[in-house]
């Protein structure tokens, strides 16, 4: 799973990595956590201009639903893509979900009490990547307001992120070469495990007692 992301970079190195323009360049800003129970908009690389930046809502809302759906659409299992009708008609609506690492959590017992460390999982050089997403254009209102959003695709855990993760997930991070290719309608169960990236782990700042975590103190 993949609720919390890092975008810590600034605008020029996303152009510049990505080799794209803004659309809206004063909506791009860096943030150390990006916290998708919030909905937040991010910066997205969509399939009909891989050529421009666009800022969609984190929680896809498919056709013939509304914002109620968006807290269980934050990621899309790929092994399933095709059973969950949230996602069926979107399977073919692709994105790249701009990204420089995101977390995940560690069970341990400490002194009788129950504890999650916080992990940051990146690249093994730091740098960019994109995941795997799937976007929606929602029309509410009468149709007066075109709301966009998206999910990132998850899939078995890789060996680094295994050992962290309880449930052995996460989320599909695309290589470089596959990431236009993604775009251009690669068939998705070519990026399902164990399809990978290397990636590392360390331990983040943060600790939180499961308690938290479980009736949801914000990061």
């Amino acid at each position: 799973m993949c609720f919390y992301f890092r975008q810590s970079k600034e605008a020029l190195a996303v152009a510049n990595r990505f080799k794209v323009k803004f659309k809206e360049r004063d909506s791009m800003s860096s943030s150390q956590t990006i916290n998708g129970f919030s909905h937040p908009k991010c910066a997205v690389i969509i399939d009909r201009d891989p050529s421009e930046i666009n800022f969609y809502n984190w929680g896809l809302i498919p056709a013939g639903s509304d914002e109620s759906i968006q807290k269980y659409t934050l990621n899309a299992r790929i092994e399933t893509l095709e059973q969950k009708w949230s996602y069926k008609s979107v399977i073919n609506n692709r994105c790249l979900v701009i990204a420089d690492g995101f977390y995940e959590w560690k069970d341990r017992t400490a002194n009788g009490r129950n504890y999650k460390d916080r992990y940051l999982i990146t690249l093994e050089d730091d740098n960019l990547f994109a995941f795997a997403g799937l976007y929606s254009s929602w029309i509410k209102m009468n149709g007066a307001v075109s709301y966009e959003s998206f999910t990132i695709l998850t899939t078995q855990a890789n060996d680094v992120v295994a050992q962290i993760h309880s449930k052995k997930r996460m989320p599909v991070i695309l290589s470089r070469d596959d990431e236009l290719r993604w775009l251009n309608g690669l068939p998705y169960k070519e990026v399902e495990y164990p399809y990978s990236v290397n990636l590392k782990a360390r331990p983040s700042i943060e600790v939180r007692n499961i308690k938290e975590e479980l009736f949801g103190s914000s990061l």
